[in-house]
């Protein structure tokens, strides 16, 4: 999640900080500082001088597929009725769990039905 919100923020704004992503997810500072300092120490994130937070490569993979995971899931729960906080919601928790083969079974399955 911490990913996704850095991508998701970096698109919206030229610099992230620990704060920003702090006030973007509802979690306290010190959460977000361990959190990036995992993060760095992985390998997912570097941290500039002025506390500018930068995507690795490995870093903004993982978090271009979670994003893709939460856009197709939330467009899903839309098309069935579901309301926007709601699907928004649930969106997030399944992105995280769904199979990778589940995952790529309901994007064939969407874009076949799209086209009819």
């Amino acid at each position: 999640m911490y990913l996704e919100s850095i991508l998701v923020l970096g698109n919206e704004k030229e610099n992230v900080r620990s704060i920003d992503v702090a006030e973007h997810m509802g979690y306290s500072k010190a959460s977000i500082s361990r959190a990036m300092s995992k993060l760095r120490r992985d390998g997912y994130i570097v941290i500039d001088g002025n506390g500018h937070i930068t995507l690795t490569d490995s870093g903004r993979k993982i978090a271009e597929t979670i994003y893709d995971r939460h856009i197709v899931l939330t467009g899903v729960l839309r098309g069935l009725g579901v309301d926007e906080e709601t699907a928004v919601n649930d969106a997030c928790k399944i992105e995280h769990y769904i199979s990778e083969k589940s995952f790529e079974a309901m994007k064939k399955y969407i874009a076949e039905h799209q086209r009819s």
